[in-house]
């Protein structure tokens, strides 16, 4: 099964921590189509311009799984509108993918990362629909131990 050309189902669930916690990650149909359309709208576009490979990070987290990493409560992931992706193959750097996606595609919203001024260390990008989606863009950064979000 694929979510997209480019993207296995089991790529799309995978989890290190569901499988070491026995976390079932499984996501329902409405959450689903919500990871078609982050691959469609999102991934694939981004692949096509990147050229090759992107790694995915994390796309879809059950409740469960979520909670166990320390993830937010609203966190998009959990409804399958987010994905987090790192360039490690050299074929874009993340802030070049950053600047494709917040000048060309269509986005609810993009955080870079933390990372420094030049470069994330990984995006987290979602998508909801073309109606919803708040093209927002934020910035990560580490104070006292805590993360906070800076717009962008």
């Amino acid at each position: 099964m694929r979510i997209s050309k480019h993207i296995s189902y089991k790529e799309a669930v995978h989890s290190a921590t569901a499988k070491r916690r026995g976390i079932e990650n499984t996501p329902n149909e409405e959450q689903l189509y919500a990871m078609n359309n982050v691959a469609e709208f999102i991934f694939e576009p981004l692949r096509l311009y990147v050229g090759g490979a992107i790694k995915i990070t994390s796309f879809f987290r059950s409740e469960e799984l979520n909670a166990a990493i320390g993830g937010s409560s609203k966190s998009q992931h959990c409804k399958g509108q987010a994905i987090d992706i790192d360039d490690v193959f050299g074929h874009k750097t993340n802030a070049e993918m950053f600047e494709y996606v917040r000048e060309i595609l269509d986005f609810d919203q993009m955080i870079w990362e933390f990372g420094d001024s030049n470069n994330p260390n990984w995006l987290h990008i979602s998508y909801v629909s073309k109606k919803e989606n708040r093209n927002r863009v934020l910035r990560a950064v580490r104070e006292n131990g805590k993360t906070r979000y800076e717009l962008f």
